[in-house]
């Protein structure tokens, strides 16, 4: 992680005896803490990496389903008595506005635990009810809770779909920064769908003070997420999942 990464150099700086090093560290960690700190820069290189929206009016068709894939519940969090979600909430906003639009007839929700330690909880199930709540009859929901990452997501819902639907019927949802390898997954189980994508990181272009020499906190964000995707897509690949 970033942060991690720039600790280090100023620790390594502070503890080696070389005085050659000493500064080489010092001046690394500088130039990376601007680095992962400028919003410009993270903002060019997600814009690359996130697939781009789709406006509605461009949604030529009628999906049979619409495939949501978990990931922004938090779970973690109390009192039980309500569901929480993380900042990836155009996951299930926009899914909803697809199916209230008539873009999409039912919404597969796919996704279960993906902690280390199963505590039993489901977001298949709680985004489930967010749509409920929602105005999504329960006969229009259809539910995949066991898959713990977006590999098994593919594979559970290619048996879902079996006699029920062919990939070209189906729309994928999930947010950009993941649709690469989500869809990479989809298509190595032979499921090539159309995809939507959500909850975006990068923003139109700005070449104002603030975006061009500002440290921004946000930038460290969007650095953890793109670190994070790039690593999961690397070990899928070396994995065969994609």
């Amino acid at each position: 992680m970033p942060l991690v990464i720039v600790g280090l150099c100023f620790i390594l700086s502070w503890i080696l005896k070389n005085s050659t090093w000493k500064k080489r560290l010092r001046i690394a960690g500088f130039v990376l803490f601007f680095f992962f700190t400028n919003d410009f820069i993270v903002n060019e290189i997600m814009r690359v990496w996130e697939l781009p929206a789709t406006p509605f009016v461009e949604v030529k068709k009628q999906y049979e389903y619409g495939i949501l894939l978990c990931g922004v519940g938090k779970s973690e969090v109390g009192p039980k008595d309500r569901i929480y979600i993380k900042s990836g909430a155009d996951r299930v906003n926009h899914t909803f506005q697809l199916y209230k639009l008539g873009l999409i007839r039912k919404i597969l929700i796919s996704g279960g635990s993906g902690r280390l330690i199963d505590i039993g909880e489901r977001e298949a199930d709680e985004l489930a009810t967010i749509l409920q709540l929602m105005g999504v009859p329960n006969n229009s929901i259809i539910r995949e809770p066991e898959s713990r990452n977006t590999h098994e997501s593919a594979e559970a819902v290619k048996k879902i779909l079996v006699g029920k639907a062919t990939p070209d019927q189906c729309l994928l949802i999930t947010s950009g920064f993941h649709m690469r390898r989500s869809l990479a997954c989809f298509a190595h189980v032979g499921l090539s769908m159309d995809t939507f994508s959500t909850d975006f990181y990068s923003h139109p272009r700005r070449f104002t003070p603030d975006a061009l020499l500002e440290p921004k906190v946000e930038a460290i964000i969007s650095w953890n997420i793109l670190i994070k995707e790039w690593v999961g897509f690397v070990a899928y690949w070396m994995a065969g999942y994609i």
